[in-house]
Formats: C-alpha cells, structure tokens, sequence
C-alpha cells in the first residue's frame, strides 16, 4: 500500500505541480487530505528508481506536496493519474534535469505557504463545473493552474515547463481514449493548458 500511494502521489504530484504552476491534486481514497482516488493500475518499479535518484527536495516534491493541499471534493480520475504516470516515467533526461534542489526546494516553500488557498480554489471550482468527472477535474484543474501559476517562484519555470509538457500529453492520449463525448471534448479543450 505504501508502494502505491508514493507511486499515485508521484504521479498527480506532476498534475499539482501543473495546477499551480508545475501541475495538480486531487481528494483522497486512503486519507481525507490527500489528493489521490484510486491506485494507480499503471505502476511500475523503475518508477521507484528514478524517483530516488532526484535530489531530497524533489522526492518531498513527488511524494510530499499533495498534503499540503488539503482539497476536500476535488478529485483526479484514476485514468488522469494512470496517463500522467505514463508520461512522467517516460520525460527525457533533459527534462528530468530539471528536477534539481533548487527549484524543488522553491516549489515546496510555495506549496506550503499557498496550499489551503490553491486547495479551496480547487474545491470550489470542482463542486460548480458540470457533470461528468472528467469535466468537473479538467476545467477546474486548469482554472486553478491559470490563477496561481503567475504567482510561483522562477526558480520553477523549468518544472512548469515540464509540467505543461506532461499536461498537454495527457490531455491528448486521455481526448484520443476517451469513448464519452463529453469527456473527449473536454480533454480537447484543455490540452493546450495555460
């Protein structure tokens, strides 16, 4: 248990770290506080591996920020956090560089000096996006991406360019899987992030 939930925080952490400005979060299965629904089926050992080679800062990055966004409604669909893994795992070593102590250490600062806000602002706009999920999760993802990712340190630019990366790949594989019209709709228009 412990194994999947590093491994489903590792991978939402990139969708936090978009919504603020690296990526996102969502409410939790195995805590109230947490960010995560479901375990993530897509879940490998290297994961662990190269997880463990980043700097301390950037495994507390991965593996510590969604606590420190306390949502209580907001929700990540086990696909979105499935697909974002999958494409976390495969960033290029140019763009795993990225994750040095320096930016990781300002992401952390900022992660907890804004956390209840960017968790409420999520929360909100979660409960009054329309139906279905993938709806409510994407439009208020990105809402909050665009509010708070003005406000995050520089030394985070590279992480936030990464993150898009990541989010705008989802997006695609996640609007070409999708069989609900809704939800391939929605995808589409969220992809190209903020």
């Amino acid at each position: 248990m412990i194994f999947s939930r590093a491994i489903q925080r590792a991978a939402l952490t990139t969708v936090v770290l978009s919504a603020s400005a690296l990526t996102v979060s969502a409410s939790a299965a195995t805590a109230p506080t947490s960010t995560v629904t479901a375990p993530a089926s897509a879940v490998t050992v290297p994961a662990l591996a190269q997880a463990a080679e980043m700097p301390p800062a950037c495994q507390s990055a991965l593996l510590d920020t969604l606590e420190k966004f306390p949502v209580v409604d907001y929700t990540v669909p086990e696909k979105v956090q499935n697909t974002a893994l999958v494409e976390f795992l495969n960033l290029s070593d140019a763009d795993q560089a990225v994750f040095t102590a320096a930016a990781c250490t300002a992401w952390n600062n900022w992660a907890t000096a804004n956390g209840k806000a960017v968790a409420d602002d999520l929360d909100t706009r979660y409960r009054a996006a329309a139906a279905p999920v993938c709806n409510k999760f994407a439009r208020s993802t990105l809402a909050t991406i665009k509010k708070y990712a003005p406000n995050i340190p520089a030394e985070t630019r590279e992480l936030e360019r990464v993150a898009k990366k990541v989010w705008a790949a989802t997006m695609q594989k996640l609007e070409t899987q999708a069989t609900n019209a809704d939800c391939k709709s929605t995808y589409n228009t969220v992809k190209a992030g903020w």
